[in-house]
Order: structure tokens, then C-alpha cells, then sequence
């Protein structure tokens, strides 16, 4: 029993010692990123997405560390504004067939869509929040975390070439193409801008740099203090969750029956990441490089004579004397 209680008095004092001797500052300040941005579809005829995005914000930092030592616990927490733009680029033909048609001579014949060159770009503002830890070992540091990110403001761009054109099986040249008295085309540009949404992310965030300029550990009156910090690191974010929103859309939508007019007009190309046919999940994943600058926070002086016993010994030994003591 006595053996048990002095083991937990010995490292009662050693964590004693160490909260003594541990430093507690408090830093603000901004960032800004600049990094590629891509949506990483599965289950999906489209591959990744490629981008740029960039954003700035606000930071506050806590930092926990020995006095006379090199290594310090971060943690951060901030709120900033992210903008980018990123596309998909298919290059493969969507085809849609409707079959049994009558043209206007009364001959039967297959009416034929085949999309191409379809790209689906997007241009979009994120609320950012980031919750970082980490640690800071003389010029380097590292941190990870989680980041929110709020979808405030997106849009999308659609474009593309359709040629329509006929199969008659019953006659020698089987496809019959270039008659707008049909309505058909050869590589028919289209085009679709409108505003969309998705649903907010939480990413899972890992940054690793270094501090800039002349850095130095050691303690003393006469060693220069530097009042500013400036960060370079490279960072990734990876999206954990579902960011599109899967409404009950096709990507792209055809008339259902044939006539001499309309058939180009009436074709919509529907925003993919509001498809159910477009992609079973999408993750967003962004890396690039971070800048970040930090303010001291104000900090009480150090105090000369801060044990009350030497309080309470100024104060007697200054009575002796008629000599009145002030805190």
C-alpha cells in the first residue's frame, strides 16, 4: 500500500512539475491556400474531376509547451472563405436510341442522340471551418484534423456537340444524316449554365511545413523575441462525406416521342452532380501549399517576486520599519 502511494505522489509531482514548467501562449492571425481541386466520383463513366481553388481566412492558435524546451502542442481554430472551379471532360459518346419511328414519308426508321465532348464545370464558394492539433518542434511543425465545409454558392456550366441522325434497316445506306427536315445534325453545340448545390463536407485535413525566417530556442533577456510568425506547409483535405446531392434526374434527358420539329430543343443537359445516373458517391480532395502569419497575443509581465512568502516576509520585514507594504 505505502509503495502504491508514493508511486502516485512521485508522478503527481512530476505532472506538477511539468504544468509549472509549461508555457501557455495564444496567437492570431490569417492563412491563405492555393491548391488542385477535384471531385473523385464512383461507380462512374466519368473520372476525376481537376481543378484549382484557393481561400484565405481567420486563425486563432493555442500553443502549450515547456519554457526552455522545443517541442509545443498546437491547436487551432479558425474560419475562412474557400473559392474554386473544377471540371469534368468525357470524351466518350452517350447514345440514346427511340425506336419505331415514322418519318414523313411514312418510312419506318430508328431516331439516334450521340452526346460528345460533354463537359461539366464548376465554379463554387465554401464556408471553411478548421479544428487542427498538432505539435511544433523547433522550425517545423505539423497538424491534423477535421474541416467543415459549407456549400454557399455554387454553379455549373454544361456544354457539348449532339449529332442525331436515322437508321432505316430496310433500305442500302441504313443511316441517313444532315437533314434538318428531320432533324438531323452532325456535332449541334449545347450549352446549360444554372445554379446547384452540394451537400455540405467534412474533411478530413493534414498539413506539415515549417516556420520562416531565423528561429531560435534559446531563453534570456539579451536573446531577440520575434513578435511575428510566418508558416509555409503543404496540406491535403480529403472529403469523408457524399458531397452530391442525387435528385431524381437523368444527365441527359431526350424526347420520348419523334416529330418534324423540336427534337434538338427539347434536349437537356442536367447537372450531373444532381443525377442519380451520374455516380453512386463523390468525395472532394484538394492539395496544395498554405501561408500562415500569427500576432502574439498581449501577455501578463512576469512578476519579481510571485511566492506569497516572500509577500507576507516584504510585508513583516517592511513593518519592523514603519514602512507600509502595497501589493
Amino acid at each position: 500500500m505505502k509503495k502504491q502511494l508514493s508511486y502516485w505522489v512521485f508522478l503527481l509531482a512530476l505532472l506538477s512539475c511539468n504544468t509549472l514548467q509549461a508555457k501557455v501562449s495564444n496567437y492570431v492571425g490569417g492563412f491563405c491556400n492555393i491548391g488542385e481541386w477535384s471531385f473523385m466520383p464512383s461507380k462512374s463513366n466519368y473520372s476525376t474531376s481537376f481543378g484549382v481553388a484557393g481561400g484565405a481566412g481567420f486563425l486563432y492558435e493555442l500553443q502549450v509547451g515547456p519554457k526552455t524546451g522545443s517541442a509545443r502542442f498546437l491547436l487551432d481554430l479558425g474560419v475562412g472563405l474557400q473559392g474554386g472551379t473544377t471540371a469534368f471532360m468525357q470524351s466518350s459518346n452517350a447514345k440514346v436510341a427511340l425506336d419505331g419511328i415514322l418519318d414523313s414519308d411514312g418510312d419506318k426508321f430508328t431516331y439516334n442522340y450521340i452526346l460528345n465532348n460533354r463537359h461539366d464545370k464548376y465554379t463554387d464558394f465554401a464556408l471553411q471551418i478548421p479544428l487542427m492539433v498538432g505539435v511544433q518542434y523547433r522550425k517545423f511543425y505539423a497538424l491534423a484534423g477535421l474541416k467543415l465545409y459549407a456549400h454557399v454558392a455554387t454553379k455549373s456550366h454544361t456544354t457539348g456537340l449532339v449529332t442525331t441522325y436515322g437508321h432505316y434497316e430496310q433500305f442500302e445506306f441504313e443511316d441517313l444524316y444532315d437533314d434538318p427536315a428531320n432533324q438531323f445534325f452532325t456535332d449541334l453545340p449545347l450549352s446549360k449554365k444554372e445554379r446547384t448545390s452540394l451537400k455540405p463536407d467534412l474533411a478530413l485535413s493534414f498539413e506539415v511545413g515549417g516556420r520562416l525566417g531565423f528561429i531560435t530556442d534559446a531563453v534570456g533577456f539579451d536573446v531577440p523575441k520575434r513578435k511575428i510568425e510566418y508558416r509555409l506547409a503543404g496540406f491535403f483535405d480529403y472529403g469523408l462525406n457524399d458531397i452530391h446531392s442525387a435528385e431524381s434526374l437523368e444527365s441527359f434527358k431526350t424526347p420520348t416521342e419523334y416529330s418534324s420539329t423540336g427534337m434538338v430543343d427539347n434536349l437537356e443537359m442536367n447537372d450531373i452532380m444532381r443525377t442519380t445516373d451520374f455516380a453512386e458517391s463523390v468525395h472532394s480532395f484538394t492539395i496544395g501549399l498554405k501561408f500562415t502569419i500569427l500576432f502574439p497575443m498581449p501577455e501578463e509581465g512576469r512578476c519579481v517576486i510571485c511566492s506569497d512568502s516572500y509577500r507576507s516576509l516584504a510585508r513583516r520585514h517592511s513593518g519592523s520599519r514603519g514602512m507600509k507594504y502595497e501589493e
